[in-house]
Parts: C-alpha cells; structure tokens; sequence
C-alpha cells in the first residue's frame, strides 16, 4: 500500500511538473495592475511606554517617624512598558508588554527583600488573527493577555492616562486587561466598530479565582463620518455582565458620547453597576458620570484637561465622591505615527460628600509626562 503511494505521488509529481511547464510556454500570468501583495515577512518590533511624575499632597497632610506633620510629596513611574510586537505573516500578529508595578509593604512584620521596589509584571501576551483577507481591515480574533472592550477604547480618545486613569479603571469597576479571548470587526465606511469577548473576569493583576467568566461587549457608531465638521461624533455602549460567585451578579453598563476635532476632544459618559458580593446577598446599585474636554491650539501643541467624575457608590445613601482635574499641557511636535511626548501641570481634587463617606478632601498638585515610542 505505502509503495503503491509512493508510485502515486511521483506519478502525480510528474504530471504537474510537465503541465506547469507548458502552460509556462504558452502564457505568462501576472498580477492584475495595482495589487500589492501582502507584507508576510515575519518582523519584530521594540518600543516603549513611559508615565513619569512629581506630586505634591496638599491635604490631607500626613505624619512622618519623628511626628512631624508633613505634606507628602515624591517622584514616581506609574508606568513603564517594554513593547514588544510584531507579525508571523499578515495574518498573524502579536504582542508581549510587560508592566512596572511597586511591590507593596506589608503594613505588620518586617519590612524583606524587594518588598516596596519596582517590579515588573505581564500586562499583555496575545496572539492575533487577522481577518482583513475577506473583511474589513482592523478586524481580528485575539487569545491571551490583552485590552478589554472598553478602557483602552476611551483612553485612546482621552489620551491623559499618563495624568490618571478614566473614571471606570480608577474606581476598579472594569481592569483594562485581563486573560481570555476576543473578537473585533471594523464597520465599512467608518460607521464604527464592534468589540465582544470572554475573559476570566478577575482583571490581569489576578488569578481566576471561581468557575465564572465574564462576557463584554462594547459598540461603537459613527453615526456621520462623511461629513467632516461632525465626523468625530461616535456613541458607544458597553455591557459586562460576570459574576462574583455563582448566583452573586456582577454587571456594569456605559453609556459614552464622544467629539474629536483638531480643536477639542469630548467626552460624556454616564454608568450603572451592579454589585453582589455573595449568593443571595443584596445587590448594590452604583452610578456615576465623568465629564472631560481637552481643547487645544494643534499648530502649537498647547493643550489643556478639564475633568470632571461624580460617584454614588450605593443609590440607596447619600454618600457621594465628586473628583476635578485640571491643567495645562504641552505635546512635543513629532512625525511618526505611534511616537509621543508631553508634558502636563495638574491639580486635582477629590471631594467625600455626605454619609458613609465622609472624609477629608484630598488635593494635590503634580508635574507629569508622558515618552511613547
């Protein structure tokens, strides 16, 4: 059997080969005229992400060892990536960005090892298919370590995560990572785009610690992109349902209006969770809002942050936490896509505003700056 095969195969080798060679001689076929191949030389690509920052604690002020009541103050990396990136081919993509993190200092005990120094940790690890061969380009299926459907959508539009985290990811209601698998599809003519998958739920910084995953899906409408003034009006809605434990829900909805010109960009978002921490316990309902503009001067790179965020942490109390930023920014000019630097002077103040959450303002003033190459 395995000869007859052989004999087959040589047979059919054979064929081929005398076939190929006179049609050659017939006819040489070409490309259609301006088709350009896809690019399937496998590359690899470094770069990097830096947050760096000076901050000055206004209130509350602290004590230090001698019992001196002092206003904290420091420099600090809240971010520092290594990316690396690349392809195997056009269809298959991927992308490895570890992550700095400050190892905590355990509050009893003695203080050991590297504990309270820098240290990095994974943010992402994925691996990408393409689908741009039978539909739109920017369409992909990713496995691993990667964004979720919402945070990084809004930063890139915010574009101030160096001075802070958008409301949802500083409040910890959503991670911007987190382990599982995900599909994205780019409408035709920039109408919007469509973003759903399965992770762990637990964010990037945990293990799965249940038999619970969460499903999040984030759609986005460009409900006019062929008329320049408005083509930067997008509406986006997002959905998280997961679970803490089974039968203890864990959801949030977003509800995000969103305006990009040369001029200013905008942003208005309004979301609702919902919280229960055991099986069969009392959901809690949260709201919030978060209102930012970053209006600018393009052809000078001058800019300025004015952010406004308002939590209820429990509908059923009247507690509540209301947060400003403000301050002006300096974006270096540069000619590479994907290459940035600014700088930007902060103060932010942050407001705890009837019971349970009574507690004393905080305000600080900072320098922080952002290098990405």
């Amino acid at each position: 059997m395995k000869h007859r095969f052989g004999f087959f195969s040589g047979a059919c080798a054979a064929a081929l080969l005398m076939f190929g060679a006179s049609a050659g001689a017939r006819a040489q076929v070409t490309q259609a005229t301006g088709y350009t191949p896809p690019d399937d030389t496998p590359s690899v690509n470094v770069g990097g992400t830096i947050f760096a920052d000076y901050t000055y604690i206004q209130e509350p002020t602290q004590t230090d060892a001698a019992g001196n009541r002092i206003h904290f103050n420091g420099f600090n990396i809240t971010r520092a990536y290594i990316n690396v990136t690349g392809q195997i081919n056009h269809l298959i993509q991927f992308r490895i960005t570890p992550d700095v993190v400050r190892v905590a200092v355990p509050t009893t005990g003695p203080v050991q090892g590297i504990t309270g120094t820098l240290a990095y940790r994974l943010k992402y690890a994925y691996g990408q298919l393409n689908f741009s061969d039978f539909t739109t380009k920017g369409s992909w299926f990713r496995i691993g370590l990667q964004q979720t459907p919402y945070v990084d959508f809004e930063e890139s539009i915010y574009r101030y995560r160096f001075a802070g985290p958008i409301l949802m990811d500083r409040e910890g209601f959503i991670t911007s990572s987190d382990l599982g698998a995900s599909v994205h599809w780019n409408a035709p003519e920039n109408f919007g785009d469509i973003h759903a998958g399965v992770y762990n739920g637990d964010g990037y910084t945990s293990p799965q610690i249940n038999d619970q995953v969460a499903f999040q899906v984030r759609a986005t409408l460009r409900p006019l992109p062929m008329i320049p003034v408005i083509k930067g009006l997008r509406l986006t809605g997002f959905y998280d349902g997961d679970h803490y434990l089974r039968d203890a829900k864990k959801e949030r909805v977003i509800g995000l209006l969103t305006f990009e010109n040369p001029y200013i960009n905008f942003g208005a978002q309004y979301e609702k969770s919902k919280d229960q921490t055991t099986s069969g316990g009392t959901i809690v309902d949260e709201n919030g809002y978060s209102i930012w503009a970053t209006p600018r001067l393009p052809d000078c790179g001058l800019e300025a942050l004015i952010r406004w965020d308002r939590v209820t942490p429990d509908d059923t109390k009247a507690g509540r936490k209301q947060r400003l930023i403000v301050g002006p920014a300096y974006w270096f000019p540069v000619t590479k896509s994907g290459v940035a630097a600014a700088v930007m002077l902060k103060f932010e103040q942050t407001r705890y505003m009837g019971a349970p959450l009574q507690k004393p303002t905080e305000e600080s003033y900072g320098l922080f700056t952002l290098l990405n190459f």
